[in-house]
């Protein structure tokens, strides 16, 4: 099944501390830990029947614009989510320290 990501509906569940996205009733989903500065991705994953079609790049991206939106700092300790980062610049500032810390 082919994915359409301009019609993926990403959706925060905080009861799981996840964002999820589920296609054909197969979740896909990113994990995350919070507090009131940080927002830590612990784990980005994909159903197998979904994967290489850009979902947890969509995912990640309505994560990462959530930490923003709420002025959070991102940690990506999930690799997915720190190479995502590396291939998108305009977040990098988002995973910096502030010097109140």
């Amino acid at each position: 099944m082919e994915v359409n990501l301009d019609e993926l509906d990403v959706k925060q569940n905080p009861d799981e501390n996840r964002f999820e996205a589920w296609i054909d009733n197969k979740l896909s989903k990113l994990d995350y830990i919070q507090d009131d500065r940080n927002f830590v991705i612990t784990h980005v994953g994909v159903h197998p029947a979904f994967r290489g079609q850009g979902v947890a790049g969509k995912i990640t991206q309505v994560g990462i614009e959530y930490a923003k939106r709420n002025s959070l700092r991102v940690v990506p300790m999930c690799s997915y989510a720190a190479a995502y980062i590396r291939r998108h610049p305009e977040y990098a500032e988002l995973t910096k320290q502030r010097a109140d810390e």
